[in-house]
């Protein structure tokens, strides 16, 4: 497999050197290409030693005629031999510039050019990146199927403290492999793997569960491990689709490459849906959030010497898949999750067409040994016409049918589109 790094003007450009070792001893060809300000902080010479590949710097080279067209098609030729491409770092620069679809060097035309997945992992100054335009910029690369590497939080080189420091190398060559991966699997076999059928979705998905504090030291929750949101979320990653993963505690590693977002409550999981789901194409509401909070959470632990006998006031929590479908674009798909232990159908259809959802995942969560704290699970998988049975399997294969289901709903928008139109 062979890749483009793209290295643009920020301080954190030295770092790409290390990336190009890390991405060899994967058996990974890297073809560098430098703007004119990543040049004022690496030489090419520094990249063309690790890779042991030209360094591309400029559009036109050479002094006669022949030599300069050679170069000006050179990006077409890159675009077509690599199969992905990386920018680190990506500044607001570089992202606003294939954002607005400007090429006017090398870099931006190879963007521009190649049908390869895009990788980037921005760093800047912290004011830069939660600048408007910046975050604007972010949500048209990613609508477009870019897969961004967000940066940490943490001190920067400008002095300053906050989110824009370039996150780490390992996580970076995560995403990419993640990418290369899915695409060497589905050109060498795409009868047994799953084919980038969610290349240019953005998809949103929830899981784990919520704690509602009691105390300090207390709080309400359930058995949710997030399993199967995670699996979600790296099935929809393998199937080419950008992924948001706002998820409440859980104690395994969420897919590398994921844009994660961590809460614990359930008004912390509401906000941050609502936040991120302007850039969302689809929702899959996976988490297992809790229905009710203590109304008043004590400021202290509660001794239980001094309080005895201990009742508590409960209040319902917000139903955040139905405010999503409420607030979502009528092209959004939302595909909710009911874990039921009695009257399954009945509830999970009610709930389907109570809520205006595209579809609705059910399982029966009073059987033992699947759903909670269970690498399987049993569901069947609801819509307004089907319902499919999927008997126990692994969580990976219950979220790729879920994914299929995505798919299907999908391809069938623009007929019903033309019918009520």
């Amino acid at each position: 497999m062979k890749i483009a790094l793209g290295v643009s003007g920020g301080i954190a450009a030295y770092k790409a050197a290390e990336i190009v070792r890390l991405l060899q001893d994967r058996d990974v060809r890297v073809q560098v290409v430098m703007t004119r300000a990543a040049q004022e902080f690496v030489r090419p010479l520094t990249f063309a030693a690790l890779s042991g590949e030209k360094v591309i710097t400029e559009m036109f080279v050479g002094d006669d005629a022949q030599a300069s067209l050679a170069s000006a098609i050179e990006h077409i030729g890159v675009a077509q031999a690599i199969d992905a491409l990386l920018v680190v770092p990506a500044t607001a620069n570089i992202m606003a510039k294939f954002a607005a679809g400007i090429a006017d060097d090398f870099l931006t035309t190879l963007y521009l050019a190649t049908p390869a997945p895009v990788v980037i992992a921005p760093a800047m100054n912290v004011n830069m990146w939660e600048h408007p335009a910046t975050r604007k910029n972010i949500e048209v690369l990613r609508s477009r199927g870019v897969r961004i590497v967000e940066p940490d939080s943490g001190y920067l080189a400008c002095g300053m403290v906050g989110a824009g420091r370039l996150t780490s190398n390992e996580n970076i060559v995560a995403a990419v492999m993640s990418v290369l991966e899915g695409r060497a699997a589905q050109l060498t076999d795409a009868g047994s793997s799953p084919e980038k059928d969610l290349t240019g979705e953005t998809v949103l998905i929830t899981a784990g569960p919520t704690r509602e504090p009691i105390d300090p030291v207390r709080y309400i929750s359930n058995r949710s491990s997030g399993r199967m949101g995670y699996a979600l979320a790296q099935a929809a990653q393998e199937r080419g689709a950008a992924v948001v993963l706002v998820t409440g505690p859980a104690e395994i590693e969420p897919p590398k490459g994921a844009d994660v977002v961590s809460v614990e409550t359930a008004e912390q999981m509401r906000q941050a849906v609502l936040n991120r789901l302007p850039q969302a194409t689809v929702v899959i509401a996976a988490a297992a959030v809790a229905d009710y909070r203590p109304k008043a959470a004590a400021s202290r632990k509660i001794k239980r010497a001094e309080q005895g006998a201990l009742s508590l006031e409960l209040e319902p929590t917000a139903d955040i898949v139905a405010e999503v479908r409420r607030q979502s674009a009528p092209s959004v798909l939302v595909v909710g999750f009911a874990a039921e232990t009695n009257n399954w159908l009945e509830n999970a259809r009610r709930k389907l067409s109570g809520k205006a959802l595209d579809a609705i995942v059910l399982n029966d969560v009073s059987r033992p040994g699947i759903g909670f704290d269970s690498e399987r699970n049993a569901v069947t998988i609801i819509t307004p016409d089907a319902e499919v049975v999927v008997s126990e399997n692994s969580k990976t294969e219950i979220a790729h049918r879920v994914l299929d289901t995505v798919r299907r709903l999908r391809q069938a928008q623009p007929k019903q589109k033309a019918v009520t139109g």
